[in-house]
């Protein structure tokens, strides 16, 4: 894609959704999430397996591990998409979707799990807290595309769909995903599943990169656009004078945040580097090339691959890189 192209779909849909921004003035509770981040609570070292419930053969639920003060948001809900036949001798991969869900969760992962299964992986996907039917009846009433907006200028672009929360939500709605993809994994491996791989867009990435830095028992992780730490320099990309304003008084907010395990650089993987892959797209906007390189660089050079893409262009590709991804997992899978 032609790079003033991809940029401007990128900074397109950022004045779309911040055309939406009420600035509430609601307190963030930037302390608590500090103490949190720093906690042994945030990222356990122990997980136990997910009960999964299934209603149909292959829509499942389960408890959520970390249950928060939201009823909707205690039942974690997925999909696995089986191979034909002994499916719990074939290595799985868990799709995680980005801020949103749209259109990856809808429309493009079940393109991508028929993909896995030609060629021999299961493929199963997670909602993310907050998303979907996730979403509680209190915050329902907000406009999505206003949360999005408000999670934009709160600093914390790379995880939209979270806008409705403070900094202690947004830290502990991380802390209870990775908590859900560790459960689902362990049922996996229980089942049989010799290789567990997580695949993440976006958000999605970055939650895989969470549980990649405090769980070994992952074959491997690919990051696509993965979100970093917070994207200080989207401010530049904001019309609004007023939204501008939000994000450079909390600057310091935001560098503090980024000095915590809400950083992916400022962590270690827990599995080797030849079993990781990022996906960077050369143009965005959302996940500035820049933080992944500096991700690039900390976690050792793994492999990398830069695509000349926007943010939303790249994510709107996932299911032509799939076949490109899947041959790339192949070995570190066997």
């Amino acid at each position: 894609m032609i790079a003033p192209l991809a940029k401007f779909i990128d900074w397109s849909a950022i004045q779309f959704v911040t055309m939406r921004f009420r600035n509430n003035g609601r307190n963030l509770r930037l302390e608590e999430a500090i103490r949190f981040l720093k906690g042994p609570d945030f990222m356990p070292a122990e997980s136990q397996p997910s009960r999964l419930e299934f209603n149909g053969p292959a829509h499942f639920c389960f408890p959520t591990p970390r249950p928060c003060g939201f009823a909707e948001n205690n039942t974690a809900y997925g999909r696995l998409y089986r191979c034909a036949g002994r499916w719990q001798e074939r290595p799985t991969i868990i799709l995680l979707h980005g801020g949103g869900g749209f259109p990856d969760y809808r429309f493009l992962f079940p393109l991508v799990a028929r993909s896995c299964n030609r060629a021999g992986f299961n493929a199963a996907t997670l909602v993310a807290p907050y998303h979907f039917r996730r979403r509680p009846r209190q915050l329902r009433s907000l406009n999505y595309w206003r949360s999005w907006a408000e999670t934009i200028a709160d600093g914390a672009c790379n995880f939209p769909g979270l806008g409705s929360l403070d900094y202690l939500g947004w830290a502990e709605a991380a802390a209870q995903a990775v908590s859900e993809i560790r459960a689902l994994t362990g049922w996996l491996i229980g089942e049989g599943c010799p290789a567990v791989t997580l695949w993440g867009i976006s958000y999605g990435g970055w939650l895989a990169g969470l549980t990649a830095c405090c769980d070994a028992r992952l074959a491997s992780v690919v990051l696509t656009v993965p979100g970093v730490h917070t994207n200080l320099s989207i401010e530049k990309q904001i019309l609004r004078r007023k939204i501008r304003g939000v994000m450079q008084g909390k600057r310091e907010a935001y560098e503090t945040l980024d000095l915590t395990s809400w950083n992916l650089a400022s962590s270690e993987p827990a599995i080797p580097k030849e079993n990781i892959l990022l996906i960077e797209a050369t143009h965005d906007l959302f996940a500035p090339k820049e933080a992944i390189e500096e991700l690039w660089q900390k976690w050792g050079q793994p492999e990398i691959w830069r695509m000349p893409q926007g943010h939303v262009g790249l994510a709107l590709r996932v299911p032509a890189l799939t076949g490109r991804v899947l041959r790339w997992l192949r070995p570190v899978s066997a």
